[in-house]
C-alpha cells in the first residue's frame, strides 16, 4: 500500500478511504494511481466491511492528473503516461481506468464525499461510486478536453448512466466547471451537504446496518442489469430473491423489525 497516498481505516463495518496527498489536491501521481487500486483490493479483502466511504484529505477530493510529475518521469525513462495503459492478467481495465472501475466492482456500496476540487481524474474516481454527496461549493470538471483529450478512466461505464447523453457530451466538449449543487440538478451528484463527509458517514453507517446479503445482492443486481436484456434481468431478480428468502441474513432482518431491536447480522465470509 502507498500509505502516503492513501490511508484506510475500518469501524462498525465501514471503511473510510482517504486520499492523503493535501498538498497536491490529492492529483494523481503513478503512487497515487497504483495506492487506489490497492486500497480498492483491500477494502475487498477486508472481512466484514459492509460500506465504504471514499474521500479526498485537504481542500479538495481530487483535482485530477498530476501532469509534470508524468511528463517528469517521461523524460527521465520512467514510462510517463504509458504506464496508465498497463493490465493485468484478464482485466478489460487499464490501471488509469481500475481507480475507477475498481469501486464499482467491490460487492459493497462506496459512497464518495466530494468537496473542492474534483476535476478530470478525480471526477472520474467519484463517478465509480455507487452514490456521491457533494458540498454546494465543490467544483466538478469533465476536464479532459482542456488538454485536447478525452476522458479514458471508465467515464463510459459511469457518467451515461448517471445523466443524458447530451448532458455528458456538453460537459465533455465544454470542460466547464459546475458547482455541487448544479451538480445534483444535472445527476452528476446524489444530493448536496455542508458536510458531505459527515454526511456519507452517517449514511454508510445506515447501510451497515442492513443485512449485508441484501445490500450486496441489490448492489449487483443493479450492475449486472444495467443496462441489460429484460429476460437476463428479470431472472437475475429471482435468482438473487431465492437465495436471500429463508436466510439467516433474511430471517434476522424479519425478526428484528418485529421486534423493534437492532439486528445482529453475520458477514459472508
Amino acid at each position: 500500500m502507498a500509505e502516503d497516498r492513501v490511508r484506510i481505516e475500518v469501524s462498525d463495518h465501514v471503511a473510510l478511504v482517504t486520499l492523503t496527498r493535501a498538498d497536491k489536491h490529492n492529483a494523481l501521481d503513478r503512487a497515487m494511481f497504483e495506492g487506489i487500486v490497492e486500497a480498492a483490493a483491500e477494502v475487498g479483502d477486508t472481512s466484514g466491511v459492509r460500506a465504504v466511504v471514499l474521500h479526498g484529505e485537504g481542500p479538495s477530493f481530487c483535482s485530477g492528473l498530476d501532469v509534470a510529475s508524468f511528463m517528469g518521469s517521461e523524460a527521465n525513462g520512467g514510462g510517463g503516461f504509458n504506464v496508465l495503459g498497463d493490465r493485468s492478467g484478464d482485466r478489460n481495465a487499464n490501471l488509469a481506468q481500475r481507480v475507477a472501475t475498481d469501486w464499482l466492482d467491490l460487492p459493497v456500496p462506496v459512497i464518495a464525499a466530494i468537496h473542492g476540487a474534483c476535476f478530470g481524474g478525480g471526477l472520474q474516481i467519484a463517478l465509480g461510486a455507487d452514490i456521491r454527496i457533494a458540498a454546494p461549493d465543490a467544483r466538478l470538471s469533465v476536464m479532459e478536453g482542456r488538454w485536447g483529450l478525452v476522458p479514458d478512466m471508465g467515464i463510459t461505464q459511469t457518467l451515461t448512466r448517471l445523466v443524458p447523453i447530451d448532458v455528458a457530451k456538453e460537459l465533455t466538449f465544454t470542460a466547464r466547471r459546475v458547482s455541487g449543487e448544479e451538480a445534483r440538478e444535472l445527476g452528476l451528484v446524489t444530493r448536496v451537504a455542508d458536510d458531505p463527509l459527515a454526511a456519507a458517514q452517517e449514511l454508510a453507517a445506515e447501510i451497515a446496518g442492513r443485512s449485508p446479503d441484501a445490500v450486496r445482492a441489490a448492489k449487483r443486481l443493479y450492475e449486472e442489469t444495467f443496462p441489460a436484456p429484460a429476460e437476463h434481468a428479470l431472472e437475475l431478480e429471482t435468482e438473487l430473491q431465492t437465495g436471500l428468502i429463508g436466510s439467516p441474513n433474511q430471517l434476522e432482518a424479519v425478526m428484528s423489525g418485529m421486534k423493534g431491536e437492532p439486528a445482529q447480522f453475520s458477514d459472508p465470509a
